[in-house]
């Protein structure tokens, strides 16, 4: 996926990696060290807490935030949202109110893991990791080493 958004963004000039909580922020965070090794330049990376921008935050009720963090003024740059999975596109809703909250960027561009079908919305990633096609009733599951001690992806049944 790094050299995916390179091709898009030669010299990654002008990004910003917001990594949605909680496994997006991992991933953000290798896709900027892979771009570095790639470029040799840094990218900012922030994380985001979309929880009180979920349009079901009145019906899943209050839980803890995590950490929200915009490592520069994104206003005029391209903000690419880091998440784990894609799957309704309702987090990737509240995320891009989130972002617009701190300002006006150029643009904003999705970068999922895993893409598992499903949208209730009209949201689309712009890199996608896997296309893992699903029945509503599956969950999929990412595990990253930074939180879980060990990268998997599985399709495991609903609970």
């Amino acid at each position: 996926m790094a050299h995916e958004i390179l091709e898009r963004h030669p010299l990654a000039a002008d990004l910003v990696l917001m990594g949605i909580h909680s496994r997006g922020v991992p991933l953000a965070g290798r896709l900027a060290r892979d771009i570095e090794q790639i470029e040799r330049v840094s990218v900012p990376t922030g994380t985001l807490d979309v929880a009180l921008y979920r349009d079901d935050y009145a019906r899943m009720g209050p839980r803890p935030l995590e950490r929200t963090h915009f490592p520069v003024d994104t206003e005029g740059q391209t903000v690419i949202l880091v998440d784990d999975v894609l799957y309704t596109g309702r987090t990737i809703r509240g995320a891009m109110e989130a972002v617009i909250d701190q300002g006006r960027p150029a643009a904003i561009e999705l970068a999922a893991l895993v893409d598992r079908g499903h949208r209730e919305l009209p949201i689309r990633a712009d890199y996608v990791g896997k296309n893992l096609p699903t029945a509503a009733d599956e969950i999929v599951r990412v595990r990253v080493v930074e939180h879980d001690g060990v990268d998997t992806v599985s399709i495991e049944p609903a609970e």
